[in-house]
């Protein structure tokens, strides 16, 4: 029987200098994205210190709410950037969901990232953890940041590596903005597909990628081999 795998989704983008009004924009587009996705993502709270208090802290994600966050001394990190996350208010364990995000920021190496902590448990990791939701959860994350790369990430494969594999890391679904070329024809059962007009989604496996399945992993390793032979993963910076 298989170890369990657990995933998050991240995507990154080199220096780039944006205002809080660009960056609240992008931020409001990507939760309306989200929302769209899966319930889970249908409210959301500011975090805090503790359970209690960030559970008195749910908020719209309109622009006008995230300008007001993003211009605050909380999250505006000056040259930085800004810095902000939020947590679906989810109370067990496993069951829901948190953002992570840097934007707007011009500095190398770049903090620039959006990161969704996804569920693993219950019916919302049930509902999520399928290619047609991540593959929307892919498509808001892309249209709304405009990143370099990212994906779905499989921490099982990262820990089964030496070093971290990466960037970009190699996930259950990765995406390649056209910055970094064309992508190589890759084998079965191996999916690829365009993100409107920004870059390609590639879909390693149908099913539940599982970083501790050796058939997987050794999937993972090939098509990453392809992939740096053919020059998409060179350093963008």
């Amino acid at each position: 029987m298989s170890m369990h795998d657990d995933f998050y989704a991240g995507i990154y983008w080199s220096s780039r200098k944006e205002s809080v009004e660009e960056c609240a924009r992008r931020a409001e587009l990507f939760f309306r994205l989200l929302s769209q996705c899966d319930p889970t993502y249908a409210r959301w709270f500011e975090q805090a210190n503790s359970r209690k208090k960030a559970l008195q802290l749910q908020f719209e994600p309109t622009f006008g709410t995230l300008l007001r966050f993003f211009k605050s001394k909380k999250y505006n990190e000056g040259s930085f950037g800004v810095s902000f996350s939020a947590w679906t208010g989810h109370e067990q364990d496993g069951h829901g969901s948190s953002v992570m995000l840097s934007c707007g920021c011009a500095v190398t190496p770049p903090p620039n990232s959006c990161l969704i902590y996804l569920p693993d448990k219950g019916p919302g990791a049930e509902r999520v953890l399928t290619v047609p939701v991540l593959t929307e959860m892919i498509r808001a994350l892309v249209l709304a940041w405009e990143p370099d790369d990212g994906g779905i990430i499989s921490r099982g494969y990262q820990e089964r590596r030496d070093q971290p594999v990466g960037p970009p890391q190699m996930g259950w679904l990765m995406y390649f903005s056209h910055r970094r070329g064309a992508l190589p024809p890759l084998p079965a059962p191996v999916r690829v597909e365009p993100i409107a007009d920004k870059g390609t989604l590639v879909i390693l496996t149908p099913e539940r990628f599982n970083g501790h399945d050796l058939a997987h992993v050794a999937l993972a390793d090939q098509v990453r081999g392809l992939l740096d032979e053919a020059g998409v993963l060179k350093d963008l910076t």
